[in-house]
């Protein structure tokens, strides 16, 4: 075999290489980095639209659990089959009250500038067990969350990522919602 075609030969190991690598790597990302769904409700309108698709980042909560106001992915209380996505509302230890249509954390109204529109009825009190949370979605007088489930709360360990961004039908980021 002649010099140039040794190289040839080389080369396309070498691009091979690089390949597989490029494949095993976007594999092992989409099973333990990301995860992608797409919302089939209005539970989270407007945040989150019907048949938009979402991008979560399964990796967020390795160090510290969810703050109030993160949106997460996880499978339903009620039937794991099925993947929702809400919004984190009560942490571990609070009371959670909706009346007048706000949301009360330990007798306190906090701010919802994403709600769809005010709530009607009145919840709880619920106090959130250690490791779980109070679910909520944004579109609350249409949606399925803490407040109805047979399993009122959502364990931490249960929870599969945290929402990042949409990314169809356009590209939005899912910035997190200060509260005081």
């Amino acid at each position: 075999m002649n010099q140039n075609v040794k190289k040839q030969v080389k080369e396309i190991i070498e691009w091979i290489l690089i390949l597989a690598f490029a494949v095993v790597a976007a594999m092992l990302i989409n099973r333990y980095v990301i995860i992608k769904a797409e919302v089939p409700t209005g539970s989270m309108e407007h945040t989150i639209e019907v048949d938009d698709c979402i991008l979560g980042f399964q990796l967020a909560y390795l160090f510290d659990g969810p703050d109030r106001g993160d949106v997460v992915i996880f499978p339903y209380p009620d039937n794991p089959e099925t993947t929702y996505v809400k919004r984190v509302i009560g942490l571990p230890g609070e009371t959670v009250e909706i009346k007048n249509g706000y949301v009360y954390i330990d007798g306190t109204p906090i701010e919802e500038p994403y709600l769809k529109e005010e709530m009607r009825g009145e919840y709880g009190p619920y106090v959130v067990p250690e490791g779980s949370y109070f679910m909520l979605g944004d579109n609350r007088n249409s949606s399925q969350d803490s407040r109805k489930w047979k399993n009122t709360y959502l364990k931490e360990e249960d929870i599969m990522a945290k929402v990042l961004f949409r990314y169809s039908p356009s590209f939005k980021w899912f910035s997190d919602v200060e509260y005081e």
